[in-house]
């Protein structure tokens, strides 16, 4: 696995408050979103921060009661499922606890999540619309 971290995403309570929050008060510009599921900001080089529904990231990211884990994810993002399967099982290896088996997601991608020492979660995916230009510029 490349040292690389791809998307931040941070369980938010109301991603309406977050938007307006960094959207509109801290002049963040929005790339993409789908109103009350995810907004998607490009924060630096290649680089987005996702502000998303808790409990939805909850669910997909395999955590248990609501503060048992940070809701935050770093996610891992490569060209292929395929590719996807292989970083999963080195993580494996590397002792991390795969605490959801890659899928085929509802938003088009292939994904899967372990949990580091401390139990935050890594997210490994395949998203077949993500793509950066040799500027940096993030295209979802």
């Amino acid at each position: 696995m490349q040292p690389r971290v791809d998307l931040i995403s941070l369980g938010v309570r109301s991603v309406a408050d977050s938007r307006r929050f960094y959207a509109e008060g801290l002049g963040w510009p929005v790339h993409k979103e789908f109103p009350g599921d995810v907004v998607f900001v490009q924060v630096n080089h290649g680089l987005m921060l996702s502000l998303w529904d808790a409990g939805q990231m909850q669910a997909e990211a395999g955590v248990g009661a609501p503060g048992a884990v940070p809701c935050i994810t770093l996610s891992h993002n490569l060209a292929s499922a395929d590719e996807v399967d292989r970083v999963m099982a080195e993580a494996k290896a590397a002792g991390a606890v795969i605490v959801a088996e890659p899928v085929t997601q509802p938003w088009g991608g292939y994904s899967g999540y372990f949990a580091d020492p401390d139990g935050f979660r890594w997210e490994v995916a395949y998203n077949p619309t993500w793509t950066v230009d040799d500027a940096g510029k993030v295209t979802v």
